[in-house]
């Protein structure tokens, strides 16, 4: 079904608040095939379907390529910054709400729009930009043989808690200057706060604890990492600005990497087309990274746009002060984009909206690759004979409306003393 064949049934609701009865957003993350979600919501809706962002609360979520595209890019019509969503305007979220930490207003980039969002964006684009390339790959690759030499004796390992979940925020750790027990603290605070379970924003709180601790050591003695930069860089005005910029990048980055990872892994463990050194597949480690770009991105949903005026998207009335949650997997999978209908065969085809799009597109693409394809290198290479230890189809999912990825993945190889042995 088209937007222009979508029709609202006479004597249904015209409010998105009215509306009941309809598909959980974290359905479309927690469920083994997504995209049959997808499927039944175009079919039902069109490109731009309306969801239960939790029990209360309703939203659209933008299912389309092109509307994906027309919603990030149009900031005179979809604003990021929450104080423009009618459900924060009339304080509804309650105290453990589950949206509430990505959902309501913060110092970043992220949140804000127009000149404040280009001044904060700024200090991003120029500290990402200053980091060494080669030095961060050497240093991820060093921490990645160090955290598998942790299991490497046992020949069987999760490689989601044990490697997938470590490697990001240890690596973003060191760019801003934090130890080894900060960062374990970081990941523990992280881990909570992405949870669709517990208390959000206490994680959130213990996390910014953490990065002012980092902020204070660095006013008091500054050095080269991206800590100090951002502590003295003159466009951000505030302590608030600067801890909320360090804990966007923290954060961003982190649960990418983890998804990003992790998904690659399963892909090169269970696909046949991948993983020539494993099983002599024709594809290799980038080309695997892109396809769960394409099916699977680490943030399957993001949160979130806000009508700043009543409109239409996909064949949907949109009133002002309405929320709208980026379908990223689902606008990667619009059959409106696919020649043929067939879907992520495009191989070296970087057309994805997995870092979104328009001025609030990832900053941190670049660094996150190198972080990603460093460590699933480095697991296959450090694990002779690596396998997964279930059946593929045994992979649960994350508990998040707003990612998607292996809750685990066991996996048994040939055990090995540390280092490992190197491979032709």
């Amino acid at each position: 079904m088209t937007a222009a064949t979508f029709r609202r049934e006479p004597g249904a609701p015209t409010s998105l608040d009215d509306m009941t009865g309809l598909t959980p957003l974290v359905s479309t993350t927690m469920c083994p095939e997504p995209q049959h979600v997808y499927q039944k919501l175009r079919e039902e809706y069109g490109p731009v379907a309306p969801v239960e962002l939790e029990p209360g609360i309703n939203g659209w979520l933008v299912l389309g390529y092109q509307e994906i595209l027309t919603v990030a890019r149009q900031e005179e019509t979809f604003a990021a910054d929450p104080v423009n969503w009618s459900v924060y305007q009339d304080d509804r979220l309650a105290p453990d709400s589950q949206v509430r930490a990505m959902m309501t207003p913060y110092d970043n980039a992220f949140f804000t729009d127009g000149e404040r969002h280009r001044r904060l964006r700024a200090p991003i684009d120029g500290g990402l930009g200053r980091i060494d390339q080669r030095q961060l790959r050497r240093a991820v690759a060093a921490l990645c043989t160090d955290v598998i030499a942790e299991f490497a004796g046992r020949g069987e390992a999760d490689l989601v808690a044990d490697y997938a979940a470590v490697i990001p925020v240890l690596s973003m750790a060191e760019v801003f200057g934090m130890d080894a027990a900060q960062g374990r603290a970081l990941y523990l605070g992280l881990l909570e706060l992405y949870s669709w379970e517990g208390d959000a924003e206490a994680a959130r709180q213990r996390v910014l604890g953490l990065v002012a601790e980092a902020v204070a050591a660095r006013r008091a003695a500054p050095t080269e990492d991206l800590t100090s930069f951002l502590a003295h860089h003159p466009n951000l005005h505030s302590d608030a600005e600067i801890y909320d910029t360090i804990l966007l990048l923290i954060v961003g980055a982190n649960e990418n990497a983890i998804n990003w990872i992790s998904q690659t892994l399963r892909l090169m463990l269970t696909d046949a087309r991948f993983g020539g050194r494993l099983r002599g597949g024709r594809l290799g480690v980038d080309d695997a990274l892109d396809e769960v770009l394409w099916r699977d991105p680490p943030f399957s949903n993001v949160a979130a746009r806000y009508a700043l005026k009543d409109t239409e998207l996909g064949g949907q009335a949109i009133r002002r002060g309405d929320a709208l949650i980026l379908g990223l997997a689902a606008a990667n999978a619009d059959p409106r984009i696919h020649a043929g209908g067939g879907a992520f065969t495009e191989v070296g085809n970087r057309a994805h909206v997995a870092w979104s799009a328009g001025p609030h597109s990832c900053p941190a693409r670049l660094p996150a690759r190198l972080i990603v394809r460093t460590a699933v290198e480095t697991a296959l290479h450090r694990l002779p004979g690596v396998r997964l230890a279930i059946p593929a189809e045994e992979v649960a999912s994350v508990d998040s409306a707003w990612t998607r990825g292996p809750a685990a993945l066991p996996v048994r190889f040939t055990p090995v003393p540390y280092p490992g042995p190197e491979r032709p």
